[in-house]
């Protein structure tokens, strides 16, 4: 497949391996099981009054979509380098300390499939992920938020 054209998928080690145990998962498991139902329901007979022939249809269509889909993000990934950005700034793949004067929060910055707000992990294409890249440790970013601008100071970065 020719990616030249195509965006690079930044993944970590983690999140590729869990999109290659999804992607398994789908392909080995999940995908012939729905194959079966699927030709089960066709030999029932009548396909316009079968419900169970639609469905698994559909399901088919939906896995061999997300199937596709996750193949291609795999083969254009690049791995990020988990280790501290360049002269201590905050890169993809670190993890960053901040404080708003509410309290401190940790983040890690990744790239956009690996994306988990509640489990603290913001793409480098978030307001915040992009205020955060290549600032340094005692530096201070404002965010816009639906609440107003927050303002962040950088406490720590690994």
């Amino acid at each position: 497949m020719d990616t030249s054209n195509h965006q690079k998928v930044h993944l970590t080690k983690e999140g590729k391996e869990k999109l290659e145990k999804e992607l398994n998962f789908l392909v080995e498991e999940k995908r012939p099981k729905v194959v079966e139902r699927l030709s089960a329901a066709r030999s029932a007979g009548d396909l316009s009054e079968n419900n169970d022939y639609a469905t698994a249809k559909e399901e088919l269509e939906f896995l061999d979509r997300r199937i596709e889909e996750l193949e291609k993000n795999l083969a254009m990934s690049v791995l990020i380098d988990n280790g501290k950005g360049k002269n201590g700034a905050v890169c993809l793949g670190c993890k960053v300390k901040v404080s708003n004067g509410t309290g401190t929060h940790d983040f890690c910055i990744v790239g956009e499939w690996e994306a988990d707000p509640a489990g603290k992990k913001i793409s480098q294409s978030s307001p915040l992920g992009q205020a955060l890249l290549g600032k340094r440790k005692g530096e201070e970013i404002e965010v816009e938020a639906p609440a107003g601008k927050v303002v962040y100071k950088i406490l720590e970065i690994d």
